[in-house]
Order: C-alpha cells, then structure tokens, then sequence
C-alpha cells in the first residue's frame, strides 16, 4: 500500500505546493500591480480554475498521509507524514477562512462597475499575507514528505 500512496501524496502534494508557488512568485505580484478593475478580473479568472483542483489535491494529501502514518512501520517515516499532514489542514484551514471569502466576494463583483469604496475595501493586502502562509505551509508539507520518502527507502 505504502508503494501506491507516497506516490499519489507526492503527486497531489507537489501539484498544490507548485501551484501556491506558482502564485507567490507570478500570479500575486501581478495581481498586486493591477488597478481594481483589472485585479477582480483576473482574481475571478484564476479563483475559477483552481476550483476544486487545488482543495482536492490538498485534501488528497492530508488523507494520504494519515493512511501512511497508520501503514508505516518506521516511526521516524510516520511522524514526518503526520507532520505534512498537519502542515497541509493548516493550509486547507487559512484557505476557507481567509482566502475562499475574499474569492467569493471579488467573483461577486464586476469588474466594470466597482463599488465606490472599492479602494478602502481592496482585499490585495490581507488575501496576500494569508496567501503567502498557506503557501509556505503547503510547500513546507511537501518538503516534509520528500524526506519522509527517504526514511521510507
């Protein structure tokens, strides 16, 4: 069993730390440096493509790893999986809380008729230090299960 999950939990790991990479390095400071009309634009773009893909594969992670802490024999293996594990639901938790409303809300709006308090409401700040530490988080889980796979081997 164990040669099956550590490959789909690094999969689905690699895949939503790429991703949240990704985001931190392009998609966040070129949304930073958008005016308003042009930032809910391609906020609305990119919140529509990463639904349900990157919840499934973080979710795909935190189960797997639960399943290899509770199929691994070597302790050192299984702690840095529940570990990961951890390091990914806190990720999934900054996401509902935090993230998802603000997603919500800018795919409310359109884009050619902001509210007028649009500037003293523009969620770009708080949206990208949430983003930034679900990012490091998610990234810091597949880190941990890279070398939970060497204690495997």
């Amino acid at each position: 069993m164990t040669e099956l999950l550590f490959p789909v939990v690094l999969l689905a790991n690699g895949l939503s730390a790429g991703v949240l990479a990704w985001g931190l390095l392009g998609g966040w400071p070129l949304m930073r440096s958008l005016p308003g009309d042009r930032y809910v634009e391609l906020h609305a773009f990119f919140a529509t493509r990463y639904d349900p893909f990157m919840p499934v594969c973080m979710v795909v992670t935190v189960v797997g790893d639960l399943l290899l802490g509770l199929t691994r024999p070597g302790a050192a293996s299984a702690a840095l999986v529940y570990l990961a594990a951890v390091l990914t639901v806190a990720g999934i938790v900054i996401s509902l809380v935090k993230n998802v409303p603000v997603n919500k809300w800018v795919l409310s709006l359109d884009p050619d008729e902001l509210p007028d308090d649009f500037a003293e409401r523009d969620p770009r700040a708080g949206w990208g230090l949430w983003n930034r530490r679900r990012s490091v988080l998610v990234m810091a889980a597949f880190l941990v299960n890279c070398v939970a796979l060497g204690f495997a081997l």
